[in-house]
């Protein structure tokens, strides 16, 4: 999506990360959000945080969307977050969605991921949140 307050397209990082197999919701987001215009790179199965977090560097990403159906989100955003900030990929949005309870959404966000989307989200929804976000906090 080239805006003009864009000078190039946003670029998004969909990961799925541990053992979980299940992806056909992430393909559902990656799609969704390059028909609304952005550059997606999908990661496939089987990621680890560190791998996420370095074809994220390489690709010069504004933001990562994780993926998660296991039950390890409160390891696995934490562990993506710390390497982050090791890289200083400070201004790089931290995103997600899958089965993460309430609550553990709320922990989450007060570590500093951004917002997390349950089943049943538009993507629509999700479209707007990345899209807000880095027009907030990315300088192009």
């Amino acid at each position: 999506m080239i805006t003009p307050e864009f000078n190039r397209p946003i670029r998004v990082l969909v990961a799925k990360v541990g053992l979980d197999g299940h992806d056909r919701g992430a393909k559902i987001i990656a799609t969704s959000l390059r028909d609304a215009g952005m550059e997606v790179i999908y990661t496939g199965l089987r990621q680890t945080p560190e791998m996420v977090v370095n074809a994220a560097l390489q690709e010069d990403v504004d933001a990562i969307g994780v993926s998660i159906l296991s039950g390890a989100h409160m390891t696995v955003f934490p562990k993506i977050m710390a390497i982050m900030k090791e890289k200083g990929m400070d201004d790089v949005l931290i995103t997600g969605g899958g089965i993460i309870p309430e609550s553990d959404m709320k922990e989450l966000n007060q570590m500093g991921v951004g917002q997390l989307f349950p089943p049943g989200t538009t993507t629509k929804d999700i479209v707007t949140y990345i899209t807000d976000w880095v027009k907030e906090h990315r300088n192009f």
